[in-house]
């Protein structure tokens, strides 16, 4: 069994449950632990091994144990909540952070609030599902709120989800951040050399109008809703890129129109964001999606769908131009046609999202505010340390 050095038993000990290994969860983690490394917390991730988190994470400095869980609730439910039990007591964390509906399905279940714990749902579970199985997954949250300290949603449309369904909670709201030391507009002309270090646009014309979606390949990110779209898409020689894997990869493949391309996982996502003239995401729910606020860091006009999290994301301004109600495809198509063929209004909205995004999605806020979230669940009063007793 693993023991804490005398170094790590004055340190503040976050646990991370973490099911996703992919995606915006997975980036929002890796951010989130490399922040409180620097901010002299002990963080420790448990998750699937396999996957960019676990690799990420260590890369930030937190120490990383296997967590084998499967995405959805199954037969081995009971296994990974035992194993998610032992690796609570050999960490003795002071708080649990649990990401995402599988991870606080079996965190709570496992610890039932005898440590101080947080749930980060990174969108509900029941806005995912449809009949007996949305009701199921609504009554285990309302349920499982009781052994959760804070529920802490990424944006007050995704808290007003879970009071509709009847969660009573005790509710956080702290936006995703964005390292915006890493996401910045590129200097000098980004687009094109951007475009010239992707070997997927070798044969892509210079001056082409040019549509990212960045996220995993899934029904929630709604990339069959932008193929749809696409092929009502009326501007000369434009092309999409879809930047991901995921359940759907085959199936959008084999439906895929002319223009598209597909470029599969990507560690590095800034290459897409800035050789894009605009990144298109028509998720079908999210909590608040990251991948739009990166582009924005980035100086980069956004088209989302009207989910959760999308208002709140956009500069005030932008609504008409950068939102169209959810699996739309030619509500999509038309915002899509007229972003891609007016370069001086792209111009305009993203120089608009590049500000906006600086005064209000910093991670170094985001990353804050959640310390001070753990610092008053654990009742500390100095910034990393704490007077360790016996529990």
């Amino acid at each position: 069994m693993l023991r804490k050095s005398s170094t790590e038993e004055s340190r503040l000990t976050v646990l991370h449950l973490v099911q996703p290994v992919e995606g915006g969860v997975a980036r929002v983690v890796t951010d989130l632990v490399a922040a409180q490394v620097r901010a002299g917390l002990r963080p420790v991730v448990a998750c699937p091994p396999g996957g960019g988190l676990a690799e990420g994470a260590a890369e930030a400095g937190a120490r990383v144990w296997a967590w084998p869980a499967e995405r959805v609730p199954g037969p081995r439910l009971a296994r990974e909540v035992a194993t998610a039990g032992r690796l609570v007591r050999v960490c003795a964390p002071d708080v649990i952070h649990a990401h995402s509906a599988k991870a606080g399905l079996a965190g709570r279940l496992a610890v039932r609030g005898r440590i101080p714990t947080v749930f980060q749902p990174h969108a509900w579970s029941f806005e995912a599902l449809e009949g007996r199985a949305a009701g199921l997954a609504e009554a285990w949250e309302r349920f499982g709120a009781r052994w959760s300290d804070r529920i802490l949603c990424v944006s007050e449309s995704e808290r007003h989800a879970g009071q509709r369904a009847g969660i009573a909670a005790r509710w956080s709201v702290i936006h995703n951040g964005v390292d915006l030391g890493r996401f910045r507009p590129a200097p000098g002309d980004a687009t094109r050399s951007a475009r010239a270090s992707l070997p997927l646009l070798a044969d892509v014309p210079a001056g082409a109008p040019l549509a990212v979606c960045v996220g995993r390949l899934s029904r929630q990110k709604g990339q069959d809703v932008l193929l749809s779209a696409w092929r009502r898409v009326r501007v000369p020689g434009a092309r999409l890129v879809l930047v991901g894997e995921g359940p759907r990869g085959g199936e959008l493949r084999r439906g895929a129109p002319d223009g598209v391309l597909f470029a599969g996982a990507a560690r590095d996502v800034r290459p897409w964001i800035h050789a894009a003239d605009v990144l298109v995401l028509p998720s079908r729910w999210e909590g608040m999606a990251l991948a739009p606020l990166e582009a924005m860091a980035c100086g980069r006009p956004v088209l989302l769908s009207d989910v959760n999290g999308a208002r709140e994301s956009l500069p005030p301004g932008h609504l008409p131009h950068c939102l169209v109600p959810p699996e739309d495809p030619a509500a999509l198509a038309s915002a899509l046609t007229a972003l891609l063929g007016d370069a001086g209004l792209r111009a305009e909205l993203g120089s608009a999202a590049g500000a906006h995004a600086r005064s209000v999605f910093d991670l170094t806020r985001t990353s804050g505010a959640v310390l001070r979230l753990y610092q008053e669940l654990v009742g500390q009063s100095r910034p990393t340390t704490r007077k360790r007793t016996e529990r």
